[in-house]
């Protein structure tokens, strides 16, 4: 049965990834979350490099935490792969602190390096995050246009005004 995540399980998640150096964007609802945007969030959503090298460190921490494919409706059980992680889709996950999905892109040709430049630098118990930034946030979801989207974005939007605001 799937578990409303707590504040302590996503940072004990962020924790194990920081720790083991793995190289990625935190994007989506903890994105927002992370920029002070009142919403909450299900899962992990990141943007990982796909170095082979990265792939390995994340793939490490993903099995540590008895991760599996989250929409597996055959419970089967089944697990991340290298190969998975290196190539171009996004992966749902279950883990046992929080859902995670490493998104290989979050659109065609909008991998880590090409996000690198539109993220926020943040540090999150002694560890540097790189989190989406707001506009680039707020343009993501206008052009994903789910439901679910169309409703957070009035308030990623306020959250970016607000902020604004804050620092003229």
């Amino acid at each position: 049965m799937p578990r409303h995540p707590k504040a302590a399980d996503l940072a004990a998640l962020l924790a194990a990834l920081g720790d083991a150096s793995v190289e990625f964007i935190v994007v989506g609802g903890a994105a927002a979350v992370l920029q002070g945007a009142p919403i909450t969030t299900n899962d992990l959503d990141i943007v990982h490099r796909r170095t082979p090298e990265n792939v390995a460190r994340l793939l490490e921490v993903l099995l540590r935490l008895d991760a599996t494919m989250r929409y597996d409706f055959a419970h089967r059980g089944l697990r991340p792969t290298a190969e998975m992680l290196a190539g171009k889709g996004q992966i749902n996950l279950s883990t046992s602190l929080v859902p995670i999905d490493p998104l290989c892109e979050l659109d065609a040709g909008q991998g880590y390096e090409e996000l690198l430049a539109y993220t926020r630098p943040m540090i999150d118990e002694g560890r540097l995050l790189r989190v989406l930034d707001l506009p680039t946030l707020i343009a993501v979801k206008t052009k994903a246009g789910r439901p679910k989207d169309r409703v957070v974005l009035p308030i990623l939007i306020a959250t970016l005004q607000e902020r604004d605001k804050a620092n003229e």
